[in-house]
């Protein structure tokens, strides 16, 4: 149980300094940074491997590589279908 509240917290970091990195917010706020961060991380660990500092089992420097994509990605879907309505 205290594991997830790591993976969590860590995940919510994560997605928050991925977010202050390319200055777009994720939407739902922390729930947002939270989602993003923890599929940042497997994605960036997927893609880049598990180098690095690790953090409640998450590689630090590909989980904020891996968000920061996430992210951008994320916002600029949403940004293209907000332009559509």
């Amino acid at each position: 149980m205290l594991h997830a509240i790591w993976i969590i917290i860590v995940g919510a970091v994560i997605g928050v300094i991925a977010s202050m990195i390319i200055n777009r917010n994720m939407p739902l706020g922390w729930v947002g940074n939270v989602i993003g961060g923890l599929i940042g991380a497997w994605l960036g660990e997927s893609l880049l491997g598990t180098w690095g500092p690790n953090v409640a089992g998450m590689a630090i420097v590909p989980a904020i590589i891996g968000a920061i994509i996430v992210v951008f990605l994320t916002t600029l879907v949403l940004s293209g279908l907000n332009k559509r309505t």
